[in-house]
């Protein structure tokens, strides 16, 4: 019964596909065929938001449609063969071969894939068409996260020598490249790699090592903010202190840790805006403990990464 199932499926998909003559080398040539599909996907309701569609974007058409039809919200989409052309499906795929034989087609023709109700573009595929668009509109920023060592103009005019050392300059905000937005202008929640800040060795190893950082040698810019890492494998923002605070008077200590809460505030907020935990994390228990006795609701970590 699978393999008859599946050779329908295969039959739908090869006459779909001699249905149509295939694209001119220069239409292979303008844009991309991952865009492409993601663009055409994001008409279509999902249930599973879009997640199917971003994992097989890259393959053609019809294989897509094959892999991820069932991921479909069958309760809001209706196929019609208004063409005949799939009057192939029969007993052996039924309406499922119907459906597949509709969305591979290269043009839906009207009438053909009707919607009930309106479609919002699945989460999954708004952030990677949101991540395609970002890449092209800042090139700068989207090289770094391919590990291509590419400054940017105004990263280049930074770097500047100083005068004199700053003490705990490894921990102040520089800075940043410009902010990526999305669509509707506000600052992007995609999540894009900018070589660390500061040539700090001891801060970077333990904003690398720690977390661990899912972009070694790279800050993370995110909702318009830069935090020190972006841990791997789940969706957590880190900002790490390294300076001796033990070591402050307490003069020194107090004025220290209004500023950082101040500034762990508003990284908070954009992390928390943008769908990501914050984490702060201290070298001491000492500095944690001056952070919480200010803000209480911070989630701050004793790294016990020395200088």
């Amino acid at each position: 019964m699978a393999m008859r199932f599946r050779a329908s499926i295969a039959l739908l998909l090869s006459l779909s596909a001699c249905a149509t003559s295939p694209p001119s080398p220069g239409a292979r040539g303008t844009g991309s065929q991952r865009l492409t599909n993601l663009e055409r996907a994001a008409r279509l309701p999902w249930a599973d938001d879009g997640r199917c569609v971003v994992r097989e974007a890259s393959q053609p058409w019809p294989a897509l449609v094959e892999r991820c039809y069932q991921a479909l919200d069958h309760d809001r989409i209706e196929f019609h063969d208004t063409t005949g052309r799939c009057a192939v499906a029969s007993a052996g795929a039924g309406a499922m071969g119907v459906g597949l034989c509709v969305l591979v087609a290269p043009e839906i023709v009207v009438g053909a894939v009707i919607v009930l109700g309106v479609v919002v573009v699945g989460v999954a595929i708004k952030e990677a068409l949101d991540a395609y668009e970002l890449r092209h509109a800042y090139p700068e920023e989207a090289g770094t996260s391919r590990g291509t060592k590419v400054a940017s103009r105004e990263a280049e005019a930074q770097r500047k020598p100083k005068l004199k050392p700053e003490p705990a300059g490894q921990d102040q905000q520089p800075p940043v490249p410009p902010v990526p937005v999305d669509r509707t202008g506000r600052a992007s929640c995609e999540p894009v790699p900018v070589p660390h800040a500061g040539e700090d060795d001891p801060h970077n190893e333990c904003a690398d090592k720690f977390p661990p950082n899912r972009y070694p040698g790279m800050d993370v810019l995110v909702g318009g903010v830069r935090f020190d890492a972006l841990q791997v494998g789940v969706r957590k923002l880190w900002e790490i202190k390294t300076h001796r605070f033990d070591l402050y008077n307490d003069f020194v200590r107090d004025r220290e840790i209004k500023k950082e809460v101040e500034q762990l505030r508003k990284e908070r907020e954009a992390a928390m805006a943008c769908g990501y935990e914050f984490v702060i994390g201290v070298s001491t228990e000492a500095h944690r403990d001056a952070l919480l006795q200010e803000n209480q609701f911070l989630n701050v970590v004793v790294t016990g990464c020395e200088r």
